[in-house]
């Protein structure tokens, strides 16, 4: 039995999850040394979706808005996450490209770096924990969480271990879609701290409504982190809320040690920008209740959206069901991915193009046939091959490393936004998203001749630019 440490999320996965990343900094940075005063283990501040969103919604240079919150937040960690070989962007990148994005997040003010990767495919993982430590970062390897008649413990306690070997300074269980239950989430813990050395954190959502259960056993089990969102932000597809966790365990011989009373004013802060985001739309009532699909198909919320979007799309809402039971189906198939970026929306887009064609892998997107042909890297369980032929025909399947077959490119970046560089981070913003940096990048010169970007003219000029 001891302390409990909080990662506060409220200015990175809370809001992505109910409000699609929306959140601007003008709203964050008056709150920052606020929460840094509270004594957090971390605030979760960057990386995710917030880098894409800050471009292509927000008009905002990303690595600003960690600069602005760094030089607020002079107390507390600073946590970002990372889709290992990834990055934040939806592909694989090369090795310099990781190693330059690594150090330049430490360079700019991240302290802990989340790292995970969709299949949980260690290989995905070495380069950003070995350039992290390289920084004087903190690497925290991660483990993304799913259920399925290949998964148990003792597969993420051999996970874990090679994160830990690997170089990681602390283990997180990232259960991206709400899925882990209390005893499982006891029996997980107590394992994992019996056979690592250094600290274990967990992650869930409220998805599907044990998120604060499935916390209280963890703690039980002797999990040393968890993290929470602050009240306006929290539940529904976010994370469980702070304040309750913290009430909860006062007084107990898990005490946070946090004020009570200095969280109920941050989050007074915040609750007049939930209610906005409730008045613009983006923020969904229905996705504040539990989701007991969930539980039935392993779908995290933002899948599940993603599904009832493309099949409004089709005109095809009548085959929602059939849908929902062919993802689990289709999951089996390439082996038991967690659901997870990029993997939901690959293994979710088939399962819809199974149900309306009429015929299953009539049409097969090219990114299943990726994951078939070890493009994403290895599967948890292995590719029935019968079903590889099938998917694949006669394409060479890889078994090494992807980022192996991949060439060296920050020189070639640079050269191609030579005049739009006002800092060196902007090559790696560019080759992250190529088309929204540059629509940022045009913007961003537009701005030095006092041009406003909500003006029509003004976006008219930088399109021509």
């Amino acid at each position: 039995m001891g302390k409990v440490r909080i990662t506060e999320t409220i200015l990175r996965d809370a809001h992505q999850s109910l409000i699609a990343t929306r959140m601007t900094s003008a709203e964050m940075l008056p709150a920052i040394e606020m929460l840094d005063d509270i004594g957090y283990n971390a605030l979760e501040c960057w990386g995710g979706a917030t880098f894409d969103a800050c471009l292509r919604f927000l008009n905002e240079d990303p690595w600003e808005r960690l600069r602005e919150i760094r030089k607020r937040a002079k107390k507390t960690k600073l946590q970002m996450l990372l889709r290992g070989q990834n990055l934040l962007g939806y592909k694989h990148y090369p090795d310099d490209v990781v190693e330059d994005f690594v150090r330049r997040s430490v360079g700019n003010g991240i302290d802990i770096i989340r790292i995970f990767d969709a299949l949980n495919d260690p290989r995905n993982i070495s380069k950003s924990i070995e350039a992290c430590i390289k920084e004087g970062g903190h690497p925290q390897g991660c483990i993304s969480y799913t259920t399925s008649p290949f998964h148990s413990a003792e597969i993420f306690v051999r996970d874990a271990k090679k994160l830990e070997e690997m170089g990681a300074q602390s283990v997180c269980i990232k259960d991206m879609a709400g899925l882990l239950k209390p005893e499982d989430a006891y029996t997980l813990i107590k394992s994992l701290k019996e056979n690592l050395k250094v600290p274990v954190e967990l992650h869930t959502h409220y998805t599907s409504g044990l998120g604060s259960m499935t916390y209280l056993r963890a703690i039980q089990a002797g999990v040393d982190i968890v993290d929470t969102a602050l009240s306006p932000f929290s539940m529904g597809t976010s994370q469980p809320p702070t304040e309750p966790l913290v009430a909860a365990l006062a007084g107990t011989g898990y005490d946070t040690g946090l004020d009570i009373k200095k969280l109920s004013e941050i989050a007074a802060y915040f609750r007049p920008i939930r209610e906005k985001y409730v008045k613009d739309g983006l923020l969904d009532p229905r996705i504040m209740s539990p989701d007991i699909n969930a539980l039935i198909y392993q779908i995290p919320g933002g899948m599940l959206s993603n599904l009832v979007s493309q099949l409004k799309q089709a005109g095809a809402m009548d085959k929602y069901d059939a849908v929902l039971e062919e993802v689990p189906r289709v999951r089996a198939d390439l082996g038991y991915p967690p659901l997870v970026t990029p993997t939901s929306q690959i293994v979710g887009s088939q399962a819809v193009l199974n149900v309306l064609s009429g015929e299953r892998y009539k049409i097969v997107t090219n990114e299943v046939k990726g994951v078939a042909a070890g493009e994403y890297g290895r599967t948890p369980a292995p590719i029935d091959p019968d079903f590889r032929k099938k998917i694949l025909g006669g394409k060479a399947v890889i078994d090494c490393r992807p980022a192996d077959l991949l060439e060296d490119r920050l020189p070639q970046l640079r050269a191609e936004i030579a005049p739009y560089i006002q800092q060196e981070e902007d090559v790696l913003t560019y080759a992250l998203f190529p088309q929204p940096a540059l629509a940022f990048f045009k913007l961003r010169q537009l701005r030095l001749y006092g041009y406003d970007e909500d003006n029509s003219d003004a976006s008219r000029m930088a399109h021509y630019i």
